[in-house]
């Protein structure tokens, strides 16, 4: 496996990879929902990699790295472009925005949605225009208003895949951070991961850890929500 296709999988995130974030370990994904009462919210996707700034300044000049060649600023602008004018596409998906911002490494992709399922279809729209690899699950989210439940589906270990890297790929999750945060305007009344932690006042969830705990199913994002 390509190892950008693994890392995309791995985050579960329907937006395209920041290259360069792949050169080096210090890097943070947040990925975030907020849901109406109605299904319809926000989700935003942030790949920061500040921590590395320095680092990466000096690799993009560079032609490769590692035998892999070294992605330039005009080639991520337009994989980020390529990613938003796809989710525009996308019925019941509306106020798509993208931020680049090349002296920091951080990248912030942000739509609004009728209905989860929609981010699903926008997830597989980008994988039919090969935007992101076929590896990427699509179902990730559902909601039922009727049972009044949310799911954040479970995806298939990658940890084989992780295996067969080298060491120098494997590194490159040593101290990469992932978190996830779901808001809710209903309060919660159950949810089945004990790895989130809840909000104060039973409206929000968050899962943070290291990418690799979640490479190798040390922590599992799926989670079945049920509010009052």
């Amino acid at each position: 496996m390509h190892l950008t296709h693994f890392v995309k999988s791995c985050l579960k995130s329907f937006a395209i990879l920041f290259v360069c974030f792949s050169l080096t370990s210090c890097f943070d994904i947040l990925d975030k929902v907020n849901m109406r009462a109605d299904g319809s919210g926000e989700y935003s996707l942030i790949l920061n990699a500040s921590k590395s700034k320095t680092r990466l300044a000096s690799i993009s000049k560079m032609e490769t790295i590692n035998g892999k060649p070294v992605p330039k600023k005009a080639e991520i602008q337009q994989k980020v472009a390529d990613a938003a004018a796809v989710f525009k596409t996308v019925p019941g998906i509306s106020n798509v925005q993208t931020s680049l911002d090349f002296q920091n490494y951080i990248i912030k992709l942000s739509c609004n949605f009728k209905n989860i399922a929609n981010i699903n279809a926008g997830i597989e729209r980008l994988k039919d225009k090969k935007i992101i690899g076929k590896l990427i699950p699509s179902q990730l989210y559902a909601y039922h208003s009727g049972t009044k439940t949310f799911t954040k589906n479970k995806i298939n270990t990658y940890k084989n895949d992780y295996e067969k890297l080298n060491n120098a790929d494997k590194e490159i999750f040593n101290s990469a951070k992932y978190t996830t945060i779901l808001q809710f305007e209903n309060s919660i009344k159950s949810q089945t991961n004990k790895a989130y932690s809840i909000s104060p006042n039973k409206k929000a969830l968050k899962l943070e850890g290291n990418v690799l705990d979640f490479i190798l199913q040390k922590k599992q994002f799926y989670t079945t929500i049920i509010f009052n």
